[in-house]
């Protein structure tokens, strides 16, 4: 299983780890939605938090969180849009601190907290992302998403942008959409989905030790190949440096995440780092995919 890895080359996870669709196809029959996320752990060593970006949980349902995984699986949570979208990082301290302290029972459990920001925060917002990250606590690791133009541009900003993040030991988030903008829209998923998600250039850059890859699939799983040759060799020159990569794997509802994750995990080449991640994968398939 991939969360018995002690030290794992490749954190690879869902965005999200409970959806009803997975009940006929990827949990085990009999699982109840109180399980899902203890089942989820026992495949994938790593999952995106997207529900706290919406609300914040309950005390007790971190501590669920927490009971329901080992020591070596790590979540990514999004802090919430009330910091990043209604404040954009400004006057966010007290929210900041509130939310923070909320996830202490999970904080071993957190390999990265994500600042997802807005597209329209631009390069005129980048004093207040730096001042933000400044104010963290040293001992978490952290994780930022733009979507402005002109940090892809290759220009003065996105450099600027770079530097920050590198100084702060900040990853950049990498979206890679080229998939399922790819396909045709001629469902209500896909078109939803490229409706909502950011078609922005992918920028394979990384910052600091855990660059996080999101990989937003083709609904036909084969077609997915040819975009995810290329972050092969990335991956693996990454984790020959000594870094931890995310790849968080979406599809445009996500009823096909698990199988396109089996998918990729065929394409992952087993004489490079990534080997004990896919054999620890594939001996999972039979079972969950």
């Amino acid at each position: 299983m991939l969360h018995q890895l002690s030290d794992p080359p490749l954190r690879l996870g869902l965005t999200q780890w409970s959806h009803p669709s997975w009940q006929h196809h990827f949990y085990p029959p009999g699982t109840r939605s109180g399980e899902r996320l203890a089942r989820y752990a026992e495949v994938f060593n790593t999952v995106e938090g997207n529900t706290t970006f919406y609300a914040s949980p309950s005390p007790q349902t971190v501590a669920n969180w927490a009971a329901a995984t080992s020591d070596t699986f790590q979540f990514t949570f999004k802090f919430p849009k009330t910091i990043t979208h209604q404040c954009q990082l400004r006057h966010a301290q007290d929210l900041t601190r509130d939310f923070i302290h909320l996830m202490a029972p999970l904080h071993d459990k957190i390999g990265q907290w994500t600042i997802q920001l807005p597209a329209r925060f631009g390069p005129e917002g980048l004093p207040d992302l730096a001042a933000f990250l400044q104010s963290l606590p040293a001992d978490i690791f952290i994780g930022v998403e733009v979507r402005h133009p002109a940090f892809f541009a290759k220009g003065e900003a996105e450099k600027t942008l770079n530097r920050l993040l590198i100084a702060h030991h900040a990853n950049r988030v990498i979206m890679d959409s080229r998939p399922v903008f790819a396909a045709k829209p001629d469902t209500p998923a896909v078109i939803d989905a490229q409706k909502k998600k950011p078609r922005v250039p992918v920028h394979a850059i990384a910052t600091s030790d855990a660059p996080m890859v999101r990989f937003i699939g083709h609904p036909e799983l084969a077609d997915n190949s040819a975009f995810f040759e290329p972050w092969i060799p990335r991956l693996s020159q990454w984790i020959a440096a000594g870094k931890t990569p995310y790849l968080m794997i979406h599809t445009s509802d996500n009823d096909q995440a698990p199988a396109l994750a089996a998918h990729l995990y065929q394409h992952l080449d087993l004489s490079t780092p990534l080997a004990s991640v896919t054999r620890a994968a594939q001996s999972q398939q039979g079972a969950l995919f």
